[in-house]
């Protein structure tokens, strides 16, 4: 749990990932595409991989992947972003992390 915190307070905007799954990526792209470079940490290249799943599904994450946070606060997963993004509520969220074109 330590290392989920730490994490996603020390970066603007944190995904933690598996590096095979496909929503995972989905979402990473609808960050790029924002102009968002997030910190991705693929949890299944991570040695406490096991341990930052059961963090995450307890910190109350529908699954344990993607988990998004946004300014240290969990956003949510897929639904959550996407819901967030169509509303247009998203983009002010990411404003303060989006790179200077």
């Amino acid at each position: 749990m330590d290392k989920v915190t730490r994490v996603a307070s020390e970066n603007g905007v944190v995904i933690f990932s598996k590096s095979t799954c496909c929503l995972c990526y989905a979402v990473t792209v609808l960050f790029q595409e924002l102009g968002v470079n997030p910190m991705v940490h693929e949890i299944d290249q991570d040695p406490e991989g096991r341990e930052i799943e059961k963090a995450l599904l307890r910190l109350g994450c529908n699954g344990p992947v993607p988990a998004v946070f946004i300014d240290g606060k969990l956003v949510g997963s897929t639904n959550e972003v996407m819901s967030l993004h169509l509303s247009g509520s998203l983009l002010p969220m990411v404003r303060p992390y989006q790179a200077l074109i």
